[in-house]
């Protein structure tokens, strides 16, 4: 798994080195024709992958259930985040999937419950989940990119 953990370090810089000269204004604008911006779904990659790899594994995640809340899917943003919430998000990007690493080469994942996402993507266990994640980074990647374009 390390290769697809790696990727997804790497799609997660590409990303950030992407939007590191857009404003805290620009970060938290919503496009005409869009329900979220760049920082939600920059919120909503880390809440997404703390969701598939360790809520579904039973275990408790590395983030707030407060912040899970804010960006799961099925949310939007609510308000402008600060400067402080958009660093820390930033900050997550990065040490969230160090854990993941550790944790995955600690083997705490053994409660994994199956499930099917909206993709019709079946998870069964862990390997399963980190192989759907690059997946749903990209789909994100894709999302920021195009709002980047329109807030620019």
């Amino acid at each position: 798994m390390t290769y697809q953990i790696d990727s997804i370090r790497k799609i997660r810089a590409f990303m950030l080195e992407g939007i590191k000269d857009l404003t805290t204004e620009q970060l938290n604008k919503v496009p005409e024709g869009f329900n979220n911006n760049i920082a939600w779904n920059l919120g909503h990659m880390v809440a997404a992958q703390q969701g598939i790899c360790y809520k579904r594994a039973g275990l408790t995640p590395h983030i707030s259930e407060e912040f899970y809340e804010q960006f799961r899917s099925g949310s939007k943003p609510e308000r402008p985040l600060s400067d402080a919430e958009i660093a820390t998000i930033k900050e997550l990007m990065a040490s969230n999937i160090d854990q993941l690493q550790a944790d995955y080469d600690q083997q705490i994942f053994g409660g994994y419950t199956t499930w099917t996402t909206r993709y019709a993507v079946e998870m069964a266990n862990i390997d399963d989940a980190i192989k759907f994640l690059p997946f749903h980074e990209g789909l994100h990647l894709g999302v920021i990119s195009a709002l980047g374009k329109l807030v620019r």
